[in-house]
């Protein structure tokens, strides 16, 4: 019985044999699911546990004029997640210095004033060179729909790739947002 370090290594040089191959051939099929996100809480936020499953992938900030789009978010994860939609804040300090704290003021703002119990990130950077992976894939599938600020919403599809993309200013309960939503927990 290989032991979980073999396993992950042996799905590390898959992965990356199939990239290289995907990269080549001037393709990324690679979907959302193949990525993860270091917690806030410490653990790590892997997509592929959420494999068939759409997903509202947002960046976040603690200082922005959209921070009460955290209780939007919220109402979102609370009204679908028992359909199967998982919803996951990214706070990022990008845009504006927005998100200047450490993870106890992180949590302060999405958790404690804003009810939040939808999985968040640990701080990751969204653009640019030093963006976290999953972003940098968002960008290469979607170059001009990259987040411009805080609160740009990517929705994947059950089948792991970007269905619909809302930016900064689309409040996560508007009509455009939960249709969308509806659509991919209705797609097989």
């Amino acid at each position: 019985m290989m032991n979980r370090r073999t396993m992950l290594a042996a799905l590390l040089a898959t992965t990356a044999s199939a990239t290289r191959a995907l990269a080549e051939s001037g393709m990324s099929r690679i979907p959302a699911y193949a990525f993860s996100f270091p917690a806030l809480s410490g653990e790590d936020i892997r997509l592929a546990a959420f494999t068939g499953k759409p997903l509202l992938v947002v960046n976040t900030a603690s200082l922005c004029g959209y921070t009460p789009q955290y209780a939007g978010l919220q109402e979102i994860w609370s009204q679908f997640r028992e359909r199967g939609l998982t919803v996951i804040g990214v706070p990022s300090n990008d845009f504006g210095g927005q998100e200047p704290g450490g993870t106890s003021e992180i949590a302060e703002t999405a958790q404690h004033h804003y009810g939040v119990t939808f999985p968040i990130a640990a701080k990751a950077v969204v653009v640019g060179p030093r963006a976290h992976p999953f972003y940098k894939w968002a960008a290469e599938a979607r170059p001009r729909d990259v987040p411009r600020w805080n609160f740009h919403k990517y929705l994947i599809g059950r089948d792991g790739y970007i269905a619909e993309i809302f930016p900064s200013a689309v409040e996560p309960a508007d009509t455009r947002v939960k249709t969308a939503i509806a659509r991919a927990l209705a797609d097989s």
